[in-house]
């Protein structure tokens, strides 16, 4: 695996970023969940992307890992209710616009957009409002942000209102029996594996985060239902959304992939919240698929927007 690197996406962020693969292979831009790092995506999932001929770009969304953290006060539960963000709380517009930074500093004028969760409400973002960036979407677990679709089972709010973890080793408990909750029951569940990625997250976040993530709950918040913006999105899109999903309910899926024209909505049968090794392969295939798909079709992407002299 590469190694990381900080890149400057304008506005005062840099964002955490790594990059495999042949530089001449198409991109495809991996876009991490609520709170989850650059390592959320296993090293057999890159290393699959890249031997199916992709150039795989993975990076920290602001404020967590090794990226900028915003100076902000994170919004209390009354104001997330309420959806009264204060003028300080970024949205994921604003997210999308770092990702644009992002291909613009490394130089890539448009890549295959795969988005996880929050991450692929970023991702329907980018394609909404930054069209000629995306060649295609590949929006997973994910949602439109309406309020009647896409919620959390109340089992999983209970665990999302417990108290942070204080130390290291709670961490990777607490994040063992949360994934373990809301994975994929129908596929083995690698309580090691998550472990080991837990461990190395608050290595590399310098320790718990709980105000980064709850800023990143607000982006959601603050943005609200984006349902009327997914109808401009022209890339071609895959939504992918298991059937046992008790963070992200399979009824977001349905929703994103109504409201964006053209969209195709895969199910998957006992995938729930997480990306099992099982899972993986399949999404591998979908992705490389779609991305081979779209490229058929389409003329060859234009190289990255001239800067200012």
């Amino acid at each position: 695996m590469s190694a990381e690197r900080a890149v400057d996406v304008s506005r005062g962020i840099e964002l955490c970023v790594t990059v495999d693969g042949d530089p001449q292979d198409p991109v495809i831009l991996l876009i991490a969940g609520l709170g989850q790092q650059l390592n959320m995506w296993s090293a057999s999932f890159v290393d699959a992307l890249v031997g199916e001929a992709f150039r795989v770009v993975r990076f920290d969304n602001r404020d967590v890992g090794r990226s900028t953290r915003s100076a902000a006060p994170p919004p209390n539960p009354r104001q997330l209710l309420a959806g009264r963000l204060s003028e300080a709380q970024y949205t994921l517009a604003d997210m999308a616009t770092d990702t644009v930074g992002l291909l613009d500093a490394l130089e890539i004028g448009a890549g295959h957009v795969v988005g996880v969760s929050m991450g692929g409400m970023i991702g329907q973002t980018l394609a909404a409002r930054h069209p000629d960036r995306v060649l295609t979407l590949t929006s997973i677990m994910s949602t439109t942000g309406a309020r009647r679709v896409g919620r959390p089972a109340l089992s999983t709010y209970t665990r999302m209102l417990a108290r942070p973890p204080r130390t290291r080793d709670a961490a990777a408990r607490r994040m063992v029996a949360f994934m373990r909750h809301i994975g994929s029951h129908g596929f083995p569940f690698d309580g090691s594996q998550t472990r080991t990625v837990a461990l190395e997250a608050w290595d590399r976040g310098g320790g718990g985060n709980p105000a980064g993530v709850i800023r990143q709950v607000g982006a959601i918040a603050k943005s609200g239902d984006r349902t009327a913006e997914l109808g401009n999105i022209t890339a071609p899109t895959l939504v992918i959304h298991g059937d046992r999903d008790l963070m992200v309910n399979p009824s977001g899926g349905r929703a994103t992939a109504a409201a964006i024209p053209g969209a195709r909505h895969q199910t998957i049968a006992g995938m729930g919240h997480d990306l099992p090794a099982d899972v993986c392969a399949q999404l591998v295939a979908a992705i490389a698929d779609q991305a081979r798909g779209a490229s058929l079709s389409a003329p060859a992407p234009a190289g990255p927007p001239a800067q200012p002299s």
